[in-house]
């Protein structure tokens, strides 16, 4: 089983930066064999995908909507991933999932408890 806990959340004002991190473990879990990845769901709204990062760490993908503002990595030694959120909005208020799928898979398996993140205006 694979376990993935989210570090970081907490109250920011609107134009400051955060970073989350994400602590994956367990008996099968190998870092180079997982995509990790973020999501978010704000209140009311549907799940929405932030960003995602190859075992290899090669050319991240990210959502349009935090393109050029958030930048996800990965320490695979240390089996976290992170989240670095800059000049952030109010609308990046959400509770934010860490996730992680098998390379080879399209559907990510396994997911955080989240964290809360709530930007201040």
């Amino acid at each position: 089983q694979v376990r993935l806990v989210e570090y970081g959340g907490g109250l920011v004002q609107a134009g400051g930066s955060l970073n989350l991190s994400c602590a994956a473990s367990g008996r099968t879990f190998s870092s180079s064999s997982y995509t990790m990845g973020w999501f978010r769901q704000a209140r009311g709204k549907e799940q929405e995908f932030i960003a995602a990062i190859s075992w290899s760490g090669g050319t991240p993908d990210y959502g349009d909507s935090v393109k050029g503002r958030f930048t996800i990595s990965r320490d695979n030694a240390k089996n976290m991933v992170y989240l670095q959120m800059n000049n952030v909005k109010p609308e990046d208020t959400a509770v934010y999932y860490c996730a992680g799928r098998y390379y080879s898979s399209d559907v990510y398996d396994y997911w955080g408890q989240g964290t809360q993140v709530t930007v201040s205006s």
